[in-house]
């Protein structure tokens, strides 16, 4: 019996759930675990501040935040890198070149990230270049959903955590070559990719979320490693929580397309 009201309550909510003026929804697992599903951006616009009311007021009833990781809670992971072949000889002509011109946009020193790991390359880039759309960290979703959680001393649970998220990146094929060459060649994809994210959250969100058709900046293999696997990890996990309400940050492309985070968690 009770099987069948959890049914017909997921049924209903799904008919009539909540529309809000930025990516989220609402969803209740078995086990009376209350979700706030966030579509999170890591860095965001001045006037992305402050939070939606109606976010702040979910967090406030909330038993826990859950973030992919804690950002605000001590140094950097990436302090250290490991030592590898000039990039010369792990680029080819085309993408060196590229990726000169876009050191240069950004004001980077080739010479000083000749011989880091590929996957810091990249994402030294992909900040860079969100830094040049006028987008801030201090001002991403997470971020400040992290401050106001610290601020009510409400408890933060992390999906991963940074040591969790650097093995992930380090295990990348040839010391994440795929993610740079992926980052070079999808560079204006992402521009508008991050720029579409950003107006999620100051006009509206997209209306058929967990069905939008967004373009791809990752290989099938990185896109399998990187979203795929990690909302399957997720899904497992959160439907372990002890009962409760959550709010749940996560990147926001983790919401949309197949796969996602949202589709696994209705559906499971």
């Amino acid at each position: 019996m009770a099987n069948i009201i959890y049914r017909f309550q997921t049924l209903w909510r799904r008919l009539f759930s909540v529309g809000y003026r930025y990516p989220a929804m609402d969803i209740t697992l078995e086990g009376r675990r209350h979700l706030h599903l966030v579509g999170s951006i890591h860095m965001g616009t001045r006037n992305m501040k402050p939070l939606p009311a109606v976010l702040h007021e979910r967090l406030q009833e909330a038993d826990a935040l859950i973030v992919e990781a804690d950002i605000t809670a001590g140094a950097s992971p990436f302090s250290e890198s490991d030592l590898c072949p000039p990039l010369a000889l792990r680029l080819s002509e085309e993408q060196l070149q590229k990726l000169q011109r876009h050191c240069e946009e950004l004001n980077i020193d080739l010479s000083r990230v000749d011989t880091l790991p590929a996957w810091q390359i990249a994402l030294m880039l992909q900040a860079q270049q969100a830094q040049r759309l006028g987008l801030r960290a201090d001002c991403g979703i997470d971020y400040q959903l992290l401050q106001a959680a610290h601020d009510q001393q409400r408890k933060v649970i992390e999906l991963e955590g940074p040591e969790a998220q650097l093995t992930m990146l380090k295990s990348l094929p040839d010391n994440g070559l795929p993610l740079l060459e992926d980052t070079l060649q999808h560079w204006q994809t992402n521009a508008r990719l991050l720029q579409t994210m950003v107006s999620w959250w100051l006009e509206a969100p997209p209306g058929s979320i967990g069905k939008l058709a967004l373009p791809s900046t990752f290989s099938n293999s990185l896109n399998d490693m990187l979203m795929h696997q990690r909302n399957q990890q997720w899904c497992q996990f959160l439907r372990q929580l002890p009962p409760g309400r959550y709010v749940v940050a996560v990147g926001a492309l983790h919401l949309y397309g197949e796969g996602n985070l949202r589709g696994l968690l209705a559906n499971g």
